[in-house]
């Protein structure tokens, strides 16, 4: 019963949709003023409905319902109940339902607070976001419905993923979903500002919380993937260019653009072309990540579909959206004007030039992602990989680090190179201090780089609050420090992944002692554990630091039975100035065990900066919403005046 309720109301979301879209489209014509009133409850209500569907789904899973085919395929009655919740979105169908509540319910969102939008701009931009979720409510009802029933229940499920069995499936996919979506209504309100013609400040003002909060939550669920990966996989690495990981990344590249332009726009009036493309190209990016994902083309833990039918139906959705919305732009472009204009030294030079970094490292990465299938399209398999977008990506990477430093210092309209020059001195100083002494150490040209223009970066960052009364700093000014710092944080993490990393493979018997740079690892014994749904061989490792007191690490080779599979449970012991990364691998045939050591130093501030980053944007956001919530409460204690005096 509960599979058919939530399918039901998964139907009604459907024509809400529908109603919404033509409501919206007829409430913008000279005579359709009587529509204007239906269009923010329509989307009000698509959004409880659809919270109801995920809500069933969830259910169906608790209660492992082995009658609906999406739960016996991707459960089993002896899960965690934290991986029984999490298993509802580690398939193709639910997870697809969580990305249209989401959207839904975003649209809800937007209908119940946006009050800055002329009337016109947000009916336009609401008809928008229902046309973009009639699309994927066609991909569930029609293809990929998630209440289906089986002929006869099935006497068991067929289990998780064993790599999906983890906490991490509970926190990266949501946030990741959350990012996306947000910028599904970047892309409203860019469609709706183009079908209205109000590309200006006050629809850049609207727009901005939205872009900001996706930003934040794909910044978060980038972060938390690339770490869900490095102590799961067992490989020790943190990023490894798949293309899935890439399809999470160009969403974040052209997010991070449209953030900073249409902030400039907010603030200044200036790009306007470019806030509104931006708006379209992010979203763009989202559609080609779930392309990728789900088209059956990759062969990846990240990919749910096998089924090309559904690929070509992304493919077709694809095509519509964002070609229909290049086509509206073709058509509008000679509407939206060039805004104010500036100096080649100005902050709002820097941004730009920041912004064309951006987006040529989203074409790198678009290109190495696609290349590959394309080839192999062609019956030719080609492999790129790091060796490609390490040094290619830098390229761009590294001159948009130095404006970075410089462009907060700047002012707006007009400035002048020789002003901050003096102010830059010790950022650069301490830039070729670490740069020199990592040569010094023979470090390669890349990592290098790295340590000097993030250790550069990271005492830049501070500079905006130079002479500030700290405690009367807007929130959004530290926003922007907190991020950028973090942003310098996480490259000298990575520059020193890259730089310094020890590895070591060792067959060892118990009692036996390798040493992986300053620690020395004995392998003490292997004892076989079990789990609520896994067996395992656990092995207990002594690690002393610098000939120190020894910790205890119990690194584990896992067995799951349902379904079928293994996974490696890395064990990691962090310091302030590194972790160490402990593998079990197998038993050799004279019962030695093969173990892997990695010593890292300062990886961790890899996710450190993330967060901080991230953090940064909250802030950010924090801010903003609250000056905007007194600039409407102030609008609105005016208008009650007005009105009482009209009285």
């Amino acid at each position: 019963m509960i599979a058919e309720l939530g399918l039901a109301v998964l139907w009604m979301a459907a024509a809400l949709a529908v109603l919404q879209l033509v409501a919206g489209a007829l409430a913008l014509r000279p005579q359709g003023a009587a529509m204007r009133g239906v269009v923010r409850p329509v989307a009000v209500m698509q959004g409880v409905l659809v919270a109801l569907a995920f809500a069933a789904l969830i259910t169906l899973f608790i209660t492992t319902d082995l009658s609906v085919k999406l739960v016996a395929e991707n459960s089993h009655s002896a899960k965690p109940l934290i991986f029984k919740i999490a298993g509802t979105w580690g398939n193709h169908e639910g997870s697809m339902l969580l990305w249209v509540t989401i959207m839904s319910l975003a649209g809800a969102f937007v209908a119940l607070v946006e009050k800055r939008l002329a009337e016109n701009t947000l009916l336009a931009t609401l008809a928008a976001q229902a046309f973009v979720s009639l699309g994927f409510y066609a991909f569930l009802l029609l293809s990929s419905n998630p209440f289906a029933r089986l002929p006869q229940p099935a006497p068991e499920g067929a289990g998780l993923n064993p790599l999906l069995q983890d906490i991490g499936l509970a926190f990266h996919p949501p946030t990741l979903y959350v990012g996306y979506v947000g910028l599904s209504i970047a892309f409203s309100f860019a469609v709706g500002a183009l079908i209205t013609r109000d590309v200006g400040p006050a629809f850049a003002r609207a727009m901005r919380p939205w872009v900001l909060g996706a930003w934040i939550f794909l910044t978060v669920g980038i972060t938390a993937g690339s770490y869900w990966a490095y102590y799961t996989l067992g490989w020790g690495g943190w990023w490894f260019w798949d293309p899935v990981e890439n399809a999470s990344l160009m969403p974040w590249l052209a997010a991070t653009a449209l953030l900073h332009s249409v902030s400039v726009l907010a603030a200044r009036n200036a790009l306007r072309a470019w806030t509104v493309m931006l708006g379209v190209i992010a979203f763009s990016m989202s559609m080609v990540g779930t392309f990728l994902v789900r088209s059956g083309i990759l062969t990846s833990v990240h990919a749910f579909a096998v089924d090309p039918a559904r690929g070509s139906f992304i493919l077709a959705l694809l095509a519509i959206y964002i070609g229909g919305a290049l086509l509206l732009f073709a058509l509008r472009a000679g509407t939206v004007t060039e805004g104010a204009r500036f100096a080649f030294v100005s902050r709002e030079a820097a941004l730009v030039f920041n912004n064309v970094m951006l987006c040529g490292i989203l074409g790198i990465v678009l290109v190495g992602t696609l290349y590959p299938l394309l080839t192999e399209a062609f019956g030719v398999k080609v492999s790129v990989g790091p060796p490609y977008f390490n040094p290619v990506s830098a390229i761009f990477a590294f001159p948009m680090l130095v404006v970075m430093a410089v462009g907060p210092l700047l002012r707006w309209k007009d400035d002048r190179g020789g002003r901050v020059a003096p102010i830059l001195a010790v950022p650069a100083l301490v830039a070729l201090a670490a740069g020199g002494a990592a040569l010094a150490a023979g470090v390669r040209l890349l990592p290098t780089l790295g340590l000097a223009l993030g250790a550069g970066l990271a005492v830049a960052s501070l500079l905006p609050l130079r002479g500030r009364n700290l405690r009367r700093t807007p929130l959004p000014i530290w926003g922007m420090v907190v991020s950028h710092l973090g942003l310098a944080v996480a490259a000298m993490g990575m520059a020193s992944e890259s730089a310094f990393s020890i590895e070591t493979l060792a067959a060892l018997s118990p009692g036996e002692t390798r040493q992986v740079g300053p620690y020395a690892l004995t392998l003490d014994r292997i004892d076989p554990v079990a789990g609520p749904n896994w067996t395992a061989l656990q092995a207990t490792v002594s690690a002393r630091y610098a000939g120190g007191e020894a910790d205890t690490l119990t690194p584990q080779a896992r067995v799951f039975a349902n379904p079928p599979g293994t996974r490696t449970e890395s064990a990691l012991k962090t310091r302030w100035n590194g972790q160490l990364y402990v593998v079990l691998g197998e038993e050799a045939q004279d019962g030695r065990w093969q173990m892997r050591f990695w010593w890292k130093p300062f990886v961790p501030l890899i996710w450190l900066g993330g967060l901080l980053v991230g953090l940064g944007g909250f802030l950010a956001l924090i801010g903003r919403v609250a000056r905007d919530v007194k600039r409407l409460v102030a609008i609105d204690k005016i208008a009650f005046r007005r009105e009482r005096q009209g009285r």
